[in-house]
């Protein structure tokens, strides 16, 4: 089950895709420079989409957070609707690494791509 988007997915008006990826719907408070989205926020949807495929493979509260995010910014967003996905590399007992990707018109051309690892704070198991 794909856990619930967190309060500041609402700033960027995130909207959760049935398939687990998110999109980000164009809005003029996404731009940075005229004519470009912020990298902020192309940063922001990277980091949740890849929360947010961690959570949905741990265990039932389990909480996990960002320790170190690379982002390459591969080419200038667009003032249209942007979409990502993130897929889990490697999920250890305490340390997650994710890959992220947001495209525009095609999963192909990619717009921005992170590398993260998330520090994952799981429940102790119950006692026997």
């Amino acid at each position: 089950m794909l856990p619930a988007l967190p309060p500041y997915a609402a700033t960027l008006g995130l909207v959760a895709n049935p398939d687990g990826s998110l999109t980000m719907p164009f809005q003029p408070s996404l731009i940075g420079a005229p004519g470009r989205l912020h990298g902020g926020a192309l940063a922001g949807l990277l980091e949740l989409a890849a929360l947010r495929a961690v959570l949905a493979a741990l265990e039932p509260g389990a909480t996990a957070k960002p320790i170190n995010v690379t982002v390459d910014y591969l080419r200038e967003g667009r003032m249209e609707d942007t979409h990502a996905r993130a897929s889990i590399t490697r999920l250890g007992r305490r340390v997650a690494n994710v890959r992220a990707e947001a495209w525009q018109d095609s999963p192909e051309r990619l717009v921005v791509a992170a590398r993260l690892n998330i520090l994952l704070d799981r429940p102790a198991p119950a006692a026997r």
